[in-house]
């Protein structure tokens, strides 16, 4: 294939990737998506555990979920930063690993300058996801925060104790919104793998990414059971 073809492929499946990223972002965060996803339907059952939590005297349980949560948050965080660093390092011995890499029958030659984008396209998407998982466990601990000054119920503050439930329950949701995406960027960083392969299983793989996260989103199995179309 003349180099300039290749050039193409190449520019076409980067293209790809970051429209799907960008198209399907901006989709699952309108209110007219967001109500007919997972993402919606677990949000309106976190406003309900606020409003169980605001109801009881003794919030320990509720606590120590949000603790079990916050530690998904740092374990992912310290996974990007674990990878930021390999990739760190391997970005000095590029050509090498190029070498090795093409040795792989099938494998799709590429200029030295675009096996480093690939590799700072990888090193991006883990950088981006540390920021929003690190951004999430600390979102984490302000709302244990508001869990704490959640109001002890009583007859005359009952109004009170729903409106701090339901920003608690919030502030929550945005904690999520961003762990989610630092999820999904562990989905990109799968189909990002295989640009250094070839071009084509680049666009097939985030094809393939984009079929699954739709999927989960939207019809999932899991999506009936939270949203209450199940059994």
């Amino acid at each position: 294939m003349p180099d300039l073809d290749a050039f193409a492929l190449d520019l076409a499946a980067g293209l790809w990737f970051a429209l799907s990223v960008v198209i399907f972002h901006q989709l699952v965060n309108r209110k007219v998506f967001l109500d007919r996803s997972i993402a919606g339907a677990i949000q309106a059952q976190r406003v309900q555990w606020m409003r169980n939590m605001a109801d009881r005297e003794n919030r320990l349980v509720d606590t120590q979920v949000l603790q079990a949560l916050s530690h998904g948050n740092a374990f992912f965080a310290s996974t990007s930063a674990i990878a930021i660093g390999g990739l760190a390092a391997l970005m000095g011995s590029g050509d090498t690993a190029q070498v090795l890499l093409e040795r792989i029958p099938y494998v799709a030659k590429s200029p030295s300058a675009l096996f480093e984008i690939k590799l700072v396209l990888l090193a991006t998407i883990f950088v981006f996801a540390f920021f929003k998982f690190a951004w999430a466990f600390r979102l984490s601990h302000y709302t244990g925060i508001m869990i704490g000054a959640t109001p002890i119920p009583t007859a005359s503050n009952a109004d009170e104790c729903d409106l701090h439930a339901r920003r608690t329950a919030a502030l929550i949701g945005i904690a999520a919104e961003h762990a989610n995406t630092g999820l999904r960027s562990y989905y990109y960083s799968a189909a990002a793998l295989a640009w250094f392969f070839h071009p084509l299983l680049f666009i097939a793989a985030t094809t393939w990414v984009l079929i699954i996260l739709v999927r989960r989103e939207f019809f999932s199995r899991s999506y009936r059971i939270i949203s209450g179309q199940w059994p």
